[in-house]
């Protein structure tokens, strides 16, 4: 069933839609800084560190290096990974972490591993700096997870943070991200959970999950 227009209808959509093209163009033309962001993906709904992927294939589509610092998945194969890491000399990935606190049931193998892990976050995002940088986009995976344990010290992650190169993209995930970090990202998206099979007794699925 198609929607038969006027001329006068359709006159008066065209005018609608060229006064909203001029007033976006207006507002663009605002819109002159270029500068690396600082994005944070956090809540508890799920799609939070395939956001991130989703921007990692994004940037290597646009010719950019990309840097990956997973901080809790290491026992998890994901998909992604396999598919990113078909493109070895755009992207690093470094899988850091001993599986999540609740599986281990060990802090000091957490702290050990999560400083880890920071030590390689803060030498990708240095090596970023100057007119030769190694990437132009680093992503931290599950990072807000460990700074919810206080594996890490939240002053010294905030300021190096705030410090990062001008022009990288640092995008950090996980649930529960800290109101300091909120206040010094650019981007900050939460996702929120409405429904999740989870809680109808169906397992983690290959293609969705990981």
């Amino acid at each position: 069933m198609s929607i038969n227009l006027t001329q006068e209808e359709i006159a008066r959509a065209n005018e609608k839609a060229a006064k909203k093209k001029a007033a976006r163009d207006k507002m663009l033309a605002t819109k002159t800084i270029e500068k690396g962001l600082l994005i944070v993906h956090t809540g508890k709904g799920k799609g939070k560190s395939t956001a991130a992927f989703g921007l990692a294939a994004r940037a290597i589509g646009n010719d950019m290096r990309v840097g990956v610092v997973q901080y809790v998945k290491g026992k998890w194969e994901t998909g992604e990974r396999k598919v990113l890491e078909a493109f070895p000399d755009q992207i690093d990935i470094h899988t850091m972490g001993e599986g999540f606190t609740w599986e281990t049931q060990d802090r000091e193998r957490d702290i050990r591993a999560a400083e880890k892990a920071w030590e390689k976050s803060k030498e990708m995002i240095e090596a970023s700096r100057g007119d030769n940088p190694a990437y132009d986009m680093v992503i931290l995976d599950e990072l807000n997870i460990v700074l919810r344990y206080d594996s890490l010290p939240l002053g010294e992650v905030i300021e190096f943070l705030k410090n990062k190169p001008e022009k990288l993209h640092v995008v950090v995930t996980g649930r529960n991200a800290k109101e300091e970090l909120i206040e010094i990202a650019d981007l900050v998206t939460e996702m929120t959970q409405i429904k999740h099979p989870f809680r109808s007794g169906v397992k983690a699925q290959v293609g969705i999950e990981f």
